[in-house]
């Protein structure tokens, strides 16, 4: 997997987690509050789309991960 990659499934789980915790239609239910996490991982994904600056991608950079895949030649 690559950055990107690890991206996209961070930011979709938490933003599940987040809302599953949030609303208070869910059996998950624990505080409306969790929805302001919600809005902080989107706030970040505009902010990234504008400026190509991702935490996250800076993070896992430093641990390694592959930025590309490898293609086939």
């Amino acid at each position: 997997m690559t950055v990107n990659d690890f991206i996209h499934v961070f930011a979709g789980s938490f933003i599940l987690i987040s809302l599953a915790l949030g609303v208070q239609a869910s059996p998950m239910f624990h505080s409306a509050n969790w929805l302001w996490f919600t809005a902080f991982v989107g706030a970040n994904l505009f902010q990234f789309g504008l400026t190509g600056f991702c935490p996250m991608g800076f993070i896992l950079k430093k641990f390694g991960v592959k930025e590309t895949c490898a293609t086939a030649s």
